[in-house]
């Protein structure tokens, strides 16, 4: 494997294919999977201080006092790493902090949609190859490069519930691959098709190129602080880490209280009137549950087809969660053409802005194809690509382009 292996902690000892495909498919997330990881690496018997450093159990001449120290300090250690939270409660704080970094993720991916949006700077439009949500894509695909790539293992020594959220939940939130899909069907059922063509090899390499940008200027910056700098502060933390996980827990349900209230107060007052308001606060509601779905879902990377684990570089869970929003995302377009009417709109947009956004993600699937570009098959990105575009737009148009054809929908 190249250096996409060391960046996200796996060893290079000479993987086989098997292992390589499974380490590429799991590059952008392996769901809960990561639970099952840790507890094994628990029960494992070393002890780490710092990435890289192990103090193994060895017979060697030291004095009386060194073995004195270092019986100490592997004393304190195990007592901090013993605080852990119960696992239920640990996957109750892991769904906690993706339905959280989730909303935010809709949240923000609403902002730039105004922002670059036709009525501030006018740079994404419906009826433009360059859609609504591109800014966002670009930005999460940049930022999954910084916070799902380079520097994810050094916040998981902090925190793995804050690795993931930000990952899975806030840059898996904050970019959609179902919207991007849908308004390549916008353009193809007004008779647009070359415009929808080039809507996906444009998204596709912008999306590509952010996460690259994201990638390399991380490990610059990685460079300096280590050069320069005095690293990333992450042996500190470990000795609270326990503390410090049940007061960013304690923060979190704070928040999500919050905005949920918040939201709620709002969508109360908007619901009647409809518009994007109403839409936003209703899609905060339901956002968090495409996070879980899509998480969940992230188990079945690297896992393969049937029992002998065919196809393993293929990250199905992405994959499905991909698809389905993307089908679901096209029914509901054809539920509002069909309808027609303010609630039903509001209700379906928020639906499709919150649920099916959360439960598809462009930044997951940029961080899996970079991985497939770094593996000895690096064409294997291109047919992964190509698939998830592909089955997407297909069962997309048969959804909802043709029964807008037949029916004669405006």
């Amino acid at each position: 494997m190249r250096s996409f292996i060391s960046q996200s902690g796996y060893s290079r000892s000479q993987p086989d294919e098997d292992e390589e495909n499974e380490i590429v498919s799991q590059a952008g997330d392996s769901g809960d999977r990561a639970l099952s990881r840790r507890g094994s690496q628990r029960g494992s018997g070393r002890v780490h201080v710092n990435e890289g450093t192990v103090f193994p159990i060895t017979v060697s001449q030291v004095t009386p006092f060194s073995s004195d120290i270092l019986n100490t300090v592997s004393k304190d250690i195990d007592q901090e790493e013993k605080k852990e939270l119960p696992p239920s409660f640990e996957y109750i704080s892991y769904l906690i902090h993706l339905a959280v970094f989730g909303i935010l993720g809709i949240l923000t991916r609403y902002l730039l949609q105004k922002l670059f949006g036709p009525s501030v700077a006018g740079v994404t439009s419906d009826a433009s190859i360059l859609y609504l949500d591109l800014p966002s894509n670009m930005v999460g695909s940049f930022l999954m490069g910084w916070l799902g790539v380079v520097f994810k293992s050094n916040i998981s020594q902090f925190s793995d519930q804050l690795a993931i959220g930000l990952s899975t939940g806030y840059l898996g939130s904050l970019t959609t691959f179902s919207g991007w899909n849908q308004k390549m069907l916008d353009l193809s059922v007004k008779g647009h098709w070359v415009f929808a063509a080039l809507g996906f090899v444009i998204g596709l390499i912008l999306a590509a190129g952010s996460i690259s940008f994201g990638i390399e200027t991380a490990e610059g910056f990685k460079w300096f602080l280590r050069r320069y700098g005095k690293g990333l502060g992450i042996r500190k933390c470990r000795l609270n880490r326990f503390k410090c996980s049940l007061l960013i827990l304690v923060l979190l349900v704070l928040m999500w209280a919050g905005l949920w209230t918040t939201s709620g107060i709002l969508e109360k007052g908007k619901f009647k009137d409809g518009g994007s308001g109403a839409q936003l606060w209703l899609a905060c509601f339901v956002g968090p549950l495409g996070v879980w779905i899509r998480w969940w879902l992230a188990r079945l990377n690297g896992r393969g087809v049937g029992k002998a684990g065919l196809w393993k570089w293929v990250p199905f869970g992405t994959l499905i969660a991909n698809v389905s929003a993307a089908c679901v995302m096209a029914a509901l377009a054809t539920v509002k053409k069909a309808v027609n009417t303010k609630d039903c709109d509001t209700v379906a947009t928020a639906i499709q802005f919150g649920l099916m956004g959360c439960l598809s993600t462009v930044s997951t699937l940029m961080a899996e194809f970079n991985a497939l570009r770094k593996s000895s098959h690096p064409w294997r990105a291109y047919l992964y690509a190509s698939l998830t575009i592909g089955i997407s737009f297909g069962l997309g148009t048969l959804i909802y382009s043709v029964p807008v054809w037949t029916k004669g929908y405006n």
